[in-house]
This record gives structure tokens, sequence and C-alpha cells, in this order.
């Protein structure tokens, strides 16, 4: 039974605030030292005052925690430059990251569990509470994101690390590339998807760097020529406002005749300064072991939560869920007492590892070329890379050695397949057998699903063309979606945790029954829809680098001293098969896929700019059905149209309902979200 806290919330308060500023004086042990709590974002009555269910009412208690590393801990030696990070006067390596933690206001309400929600890219979530009385935890794990500056920064919790010297405390150096593309004018910043790049060159001498540009560059990994532009033509300067060489500025190239957005540049510059980015691991370890465990900081500072939680589960989606990979595959779950951190973890759309635990690292790429990520280890059971010339290895080794693996829950949908290079996860780079899952993993796929999953809905017409990060797609986007069944298994994780009972079964693509096939129109069965044009190997292939010695593939840590890496080779991968209506056969699907309206794809097409008639970036699409037999007639579409699949909006209902049903039976749905979809599918107007 999980004690009660019966003291005044206003004394709890003061006692929180007033102990949280005091100077610790425990002895020298590294973990978080110390919290303190900002009373101006925290909300004692959060969210209105609205009542969750048996749970009650919320609170959120915003803060920073203070944190101290000892690199030569072996939990803590793996992280990258900890060695040359600079230290206190105890040995330790400290840093400070931001927080947020939304608890019921009474904690004799709360379920017990802690989820953990991975940040992406610094974006603020904000999960709200729960009927079950779930607490929530939110905290910076990205070193090179800068603080918030104003009111509409949407970054929210940010982490300080520190920055790597060498023993005699000059800056050290390493190459870092930079692609622009899709650029016009005479000035561009250097990004990593959508943030400035934090590394700084050594010097603004263009002489000491490389800007190329090229017409083409394949999916396959093939590039067009390369142009060198003289480094008399360009300048690290804004140029916005004065004329070439502009005003200097080390984030940004402005060149002299301007950027045309036809091509493709590259620029390859020396960078001073890493920062020591690994630690963005350590400190999530640090900071939930200490809401898990502790009763209050080295200063006396009550864990607001403490004896509270019983259990801990992680969720992150894309780059967030691939943290969580690369965090059990580095053994974090393992926190510094040796007991486990995350008792469960669910890495949602994500099937690589995050380049986070390396020098001059840029986890905000997003499966770019020359980005790293997929070249680590893919897959939880141990398999050999016999291709990449690998050793036999999986995700779940360092938290095997140490009994710490968590339940792990691996959701994704089709995006996952055409876009993220998702089969070696499932089948290897041999693509030859499907590897077998451990006892402590199960995987759902969502089938025909785009990035995260589309809004739901039962109306038949088209939305409007997608978009993706690139731009405009050719298709309109997919509405096929993921957050149903994703609450469902949410609540299966905690019963499995907590209660013990087994999960609903695994559900995807194999090799075995043939449902995960090459990337052809034969091979997938895909059939010939009437202005869609199925291209072979339109997916995105892993491509094999070779970034130096000083890389470590399996661990995506280390340092790269090839950039831009040298191409090995490409490999081809799998996507799953598809039935008569170009929609996939395999997984958990919907209820919207089991019913359809029409044909629900995990890619589309780029519409313009330099990457035109290629993927459109993490974006599904959707053709819909025709209405009669006669419409479909006079197209020439071999699928069937909703008359004939449906005959009447009433039948159509009876579908959606009977679909339904069978996901709540199976624990693929919850019971309130059967309702609100049969509901939904009787206000529509699908055949009215």
């Amino acid at each position: 039974m999980k004690p009660s806290n019966q003291r005044p919330r206003k004394y709890f308060w003061v006692a929180l605030l007033c102990a949280a500023v005091v100077a610790s004086t425990a002895p020298a042990d590294a973990k978080v030292k110390r919290i303190v709590i900002d009373k101006s974002k925290s909300e004692a009555e959060a969210y209105g005052g609205k009542s969750f269910g048996k749970a009650g009412t919320y609170e959120k208690v915003e803060g920073t925690a203070y944190g101290e590393l000892d690199p030569k801990d072996r939990r803590n030696a793996i992280i990258q430059d900890i060695q040359l990070a600079p230290r206190n006067e105890r040995g330790m390596v400290e840093y400070s990251v931001t927080f947020m933690l939304i608890k019921p206001v009474d904690m004799a309400r709360a379920s017990g569990v802690l989820f953990y929600e991975v940040q992406n890219r610094g974006r603020k979530i904000d999960p709200g509470g729960s009927a079950e009385g779930h607490a929530y935890l939110m905290s910076g794990w990205q070193g090179e994101i800068p603080p918030s500056t104003g009111p509409n920064d949407t970054v929210a919790e940010t982490l300080w690390v520190p920055t790597a010297k060498n023993s005699d405390g000059s800056s050290i150096t390493g190459p870092v590339l930079g692609r622009i593309k899709n650029s016009s004018g005479n000035t561009a910043p250097l990004m990593v998807y959508t943030r400035t790049i934090p590394y700084l060159p050594v010097t603004l001498d263009t002489k000491t760097a490389s800007l190329t540009s090229r017409a083409s560059e394949g999916i396959d990994g093939a590039s067009g020529p390369l142009t060198k532009i003289p480094d008399t033509d360009w300048a690290w300067a804004d140029c916005t406002k004065t004329a070439f060489p502009g005003t200097p500025d080390p984030h940004k190239i402005c060149l002299k005749n301007g950027f045309d957005p036809a091509l493709l540049y590259e620029v390859v510059y020396t960078a001073k300064d890493p920062l020591v980015l690994g630690i963005g691991f350590a400190t999530t370890r640090d900071l939930v072991s200490f809401f898990k465990h502790a009763d209050k900081d080295d200063s006396g500072a009550p864990n607001p939560v403490a004896g509270e939680i019983s259990y801990a589960v992680s969720q992150g989606a894309s780059q967030s869920g691939n943290y969580i990979r690369s965090f059990i595959n580095l053994g974090f779950n393992e926190d510094e007492s040796g007991k486990i951190v995350w008792d469960g973890a669910i890495p949602h759309i994500a099937g690589r590892q995050l380049p986070l635990n390396l020098r001059f690292g840029l986890p905000d790429g997003a499966s770019d070329p020359y980005e790293p990520g997929s070249d680590a280890i893919l897959w939880w059971s141990d398999w050999k890379d016999t291709v990449r010339g690998r050793k036999s290895a999986g995700l779940l080794d360092r938290c095997r050695a140490t009994k710490t693996c968590p339940k792990i829950f691996e959701t994704f949908g089709s995006t996952e397949f055409w876009d993220l290079r998702m089969s070696p996860d499932l089948v290897g780079t041999t693509a030859a057998e499907d590897i077998p899952l451990p006892d402590n993993v199960r995987r759902y796929y969502f089938p025909g699903t785009t990035h995260g999953g589309g809004a739901g809905g039962f109306n038949p017409a088209p939305p409007a063309a997608a978009r993706g990060r690139g731009g405009a797609c050719v298709l309109p986007a997919n509405p096929n979606p993921e957050s149903d069944t994703e609450r469902a298994l949410t609540a299966a994780m905690v019963e499995w945790i907590a209660k013990g009972t087994a999960p609903p079964p695994s559900a995807y693509p194999k090799l075995a029954d043939g449902t995960l096939v090459q990337a052809t129109k034969a091979a997938t069965g895909f059939p010939s829809i009437p202005g869609l044009t199925f291209t072979d190997h339109f997916e995105n292939p892993l491509i094999d680098y070779d970034w130096g010695p000083e890389f470590k593939y399996e661990d995506v840590s280390g340092i790269i001293s090839k950039e831009p890496p040298v191409i090995r080779r490409a490999l081809q991968l799998l996507v799953p098969k598809v039935n008569e209506d170009g929609n996939e056969i395999a997984g958990v699907a919907s209820v919207l896929h089991q019913v359809p309206l029409g044909t629900y794809l995990g890619w589309n097409i780029t519409a313009g700019g330099f990457f035109k008639g290629q993927m459109c970036e993490f974006t599904g699409a959707y053709v819909p059905f025709a209405k009669t037999k006669a419409e479909r007639a006079a197209s020439g579409d071999p699928r069937r149209s909703l008359e004939e699949r449906y005959a009447n909006q009433e039948a159509y209902v009876a579908a959606v309902r009977a679909a339904a049903e069978k996901a709540v039976r199976e624990r693929y749905l919850l019971r309130e979200d059967a309702d609100r979809l049969i509901q939904q599918a009787a206000a529509g107007n699908v055949l009215k």
C-alpha cells in the first residue's frame, strides 16, 4: 500500500521551496543532488481544476534538477568524451536539467505508475491527467537545444551539459557536414532538420572549408556530379541586409551569386568545442530514479512523489522512440545503485538508434542521407550482421547482463517501412529470416498508416494534399489513425508490469507467412489504380556508411572522422504485402482500415523542389474508392466501389460496429474508444 501524504498543500510547498535552496552537504556521490521547484511555472490546480475520474485533480510541478556523474563509474564511462569534460572539486561532471512532473494532487489516489514522456526535438508534451491516476514526467535530454527565449518558443525542457576540452584546455575539433536544400536568396542557415547546427567553425576563413553543389541525388544514395564552389564566392555571413561578403555569422552561409533551389548544397567544415551530449541519457536515468526511489534530495528538499511510485514506463515517438532504443542499448536502464529504471518501454514509430552519444553529434536528424542512426544494432534479439561484417549482438545485451531489461512494446506503421528503414529490425540486413522476439518484447504493426497516424474519422472524401517536411506531396493525406490502438496497448502495458497480465499477442508482417516482401509492384500485389504510379524500390534504402575507424557502429557512438562518409553499399529493404485494394494485410488494423473507404498508403510523392518525384518525407497517402459502380467503371478503377462493398449507410455502420467489437475483445481497442467510433460512423455520410 502506498503511503498517503496528509500534509496541507500550502505547508508542503513552503517546505519544498525553502529546502530546495539550501546548499548540499551530503556525501559526494553521483546522482541528482538537488531539485529546485519553480513556483511561478508550477500549478497546484492544473487544467483549470478539472477532475480526472477517481484520480481527482492534477498539479504540475516544474523545476530544475542539478546532478553529478562519476566518469569512473562503468555506467557512465560509455558516455562519449565524459573523460574530457570539466570536473568539480569532487571529481564529478555536473549537469542541470529542467523537468515537469504532472501528478494527482492527492497521491493516495495515484496508480503508482510514472510515465516518462520523451520529448521530441524539445517540443512541449503535456499528456494531461488520467482517470487511472498515472503520474507523468518530462525533462530535457538534448544538450544542444538552447533554453527557451520567449513566450512563442516551443522548447519546453532543456539540458545543460559541459563542453569537452583537450587536457591542456584547448578546443577539440572535428569535421561537420551541413546540407542546404530548396533554398533561394543569397543567405541560408546551416540546419539539421529544423534546427540550426550548434557547432561553430574553428575559423571563418572559407579556405579551410568546402562548399559544393549537385543537381541530383538518388533515393539509393547515388549522387550526381559535385561542383566545388570557389572559396572566394561564399562567406560565413548574413547577406540579407548587407551585400556580399555580408555581416560575419558562423551559423549562416552567404553565396555571392545566390542559391539555386534546383541544387543541393553541402558544406564540410572543421568545428570546435563538442558538447558531451551523451549525458542526455544519464540525466533521464538519474531523474527517473530520483522520483521513483528517493525520499529527498541532498539538501533535504522532499521528492514530491516520494514512496508513491512503484513502476516507471517510458513512451516516445519517432526521434523520441529512437532515444528509448539507444537508452536501453547503451545500458542506461540500470541506475547507479544497480536498480531498474524503466519497468516498461514503448518506442513508437522508431526504427533506428539515436546519434546522441557522438562527438559533434546531431540528434535532430531524421534519416536523411549522411545521417548516422541505422548503422547500429537494430534488432532486439542477438543476430549476426554478416552483410556489414558485425558480430552477433542485440539491443538488450547490456540490460540482460545486469538483469535490468524492461518489458517492451514496439509499435509502428507503414511509413516506417517505406521511409524509416524498419525492415532490418525484423529480418536483419540479409532479409533472409525472421529474427525472433525475446520474451520481454511484443511488436504491434499498424497497417496502412502514415508516420504517427492520421486524424481518423469516417469521411470518404479525400482531404487536401498532404505536406511533408520538404514541401507539398502529390497525394491527399492519410487519415488512418494509430492513436486508438496505442491507447489500448498503453493500458495493456500497465497491466503487464503491474499485474503480470500477459499482453495481446504480437502482430506484424513476416517472411514466414509471406506478408513481408520486396518493394515491387509484383511482390506486393499492388493494384493498377488510375492516376497512381507505383515505382519499384521506392523505399528509403539502408546505406552502409564508412564513418571512419573511431565510429562505434553497433552503438552509434564515438567519433566521426569522415565527412561526408564513404558509401559502401545501399541495401534494398522489405515492405508489407497488400490485398486487391492496395491495403496492407498484416498487423493490428484500425477500425477504419478494417472497414476501408479507400487505399491507405505509408508513402507519398514529393510534388516539387529538389526532391520532386521522390519520397515525400514521413508522409502517407489516401486514395478514396469510387462511390458507385458506375463511377468505378468509368475510371477503370479495379477496386470495388463503396456501394458494392457496403450497399448503404446502415450496413457500413454495422461493419464498423463488428470491427470495433472484435478489437475490444482482442484488447486492441478500449471500450470507450469503440463506442466513440461507432457513434462517429453512424453520424457520417459514407453512403447517405
